[in-house]
């Protein structure tokens, strides 16, 4: 395929992926801080809801009607078709927050060729904010976006989840120890429970840099290409895997930080979680 073929076949399924997302923003908006019943998947803080459930199946049924040439994967649903197009779908990421009331919780789809993702959209139902990417570059509601970050780590906000409950119990004081270097060394720290909308704000310029060490590719596959697309950077890390996985969305964990900066203390850090998980 030609370059100017690759760019138009990714603006193409960008223009599908944010149809997508926007296809389950009303049902999920009506359905938040309303009644709910969870189920939990692997422990009770891994929890699963219906919406969660009826929005992937909306999303697929959306992408299979515009690109029928199509294999989706998505968090709840698994592996689905056998097209082309592959797609990457976490019907709600940030499903605790979801469930608790919290306004931090967003639909993420991504679209892959012959293992590259091409096309992005990150929909947060709440703020009505959409993020987009497509191999010419990144958008916020449909106006180009473009990632800053502050210069230094003492100046900066770091948005991160680690340590969760299953890293403290696998490496207690260690970990609490590189909390607290970061604590430390950043301006601010925030852990508000959802990778890819984090990530969206690091593209938006809203954080200046983000990490996480136990991802899914439904959950990072459309924000990294929406972070670099705005001239960020989005660093792969092979967490707790043998072998370094072929694709960057294959690698559990990663770090991501604003146009222009470099934060070497949080780099530091990652490498060494990385390496001992």
């Amino acid at each position: 395929m030609s370059s100017e073929s690759a760019t138009a076949q990714s603006r193409r399924l960008r223009a599908i992926a944010e149809g997508a997302a926007r296809c389950v923003q009303e049902q999920l908006r009506a359905a938040f801080r309303g009644q709910m019943s969870i189920d939990h998947k692997r422990d009770a803080r891994d929890v699963v809801t219906v919406h969660d459930k009826n929005a992937e199946k909306a999303i697929s049924a959306y992408i299979f009607k515009q690109e029928p040439d199509s294999r989706i994967l998505g968090e709840e649903g698994g592996a689905v078709g056998d097209g082309a197009v592959a797609w990457f779908v976490d019907p709600i990421d940030g499903t605790s927050n979801f469930v608790d009331g919290i306004a931090f919780w967003c639909v993420s789809v991504a679209a892959a060729v012959d293992g590259e993702v091409v096309a992005a959209a990150i929909l947060d139902p709440m703020a009505d904010d959409l993020f987009s990417a497509d191999l010419e570059g990144a958008l916020l509601n449909g106006e180009p976006l473009l990632s800053t970050a502050a210069a230094t780590e003492a100046e900066a906000t770091l948005i991160t989840g680690y340590p969760n409950a299953r890293q403290l119990t696998a490496h207690g004081g260690v970990a609490l120890t590189d909390f607290a270097e970061l604590v430390l060394a950043f301006r601010a720290l925030r852990r508000p429970g959802s990778a890819a909308l984090t990530l969206a704000h690091v593209a938006a310029g809203w954080a200046d840099a983000a990490a996480g060490f136990n991802v899914n590719p439904w959950d990072i596959s459309a924000a990294e290409l929406i972070v670099k697309k705005a001239g960020g950077s989005y660093i792969p890390l092979a967490v707790g895997q043998h072998e370094r996985p072929v694709h960057s969305y294959d690698h559990r964990g990663y770090v991501a930080v604003g146009g222009g900066a470099s934060y070497p203390t949080l780099m530091s850090i990652a490498r060494d979680i990385a390496a001992r998980s």
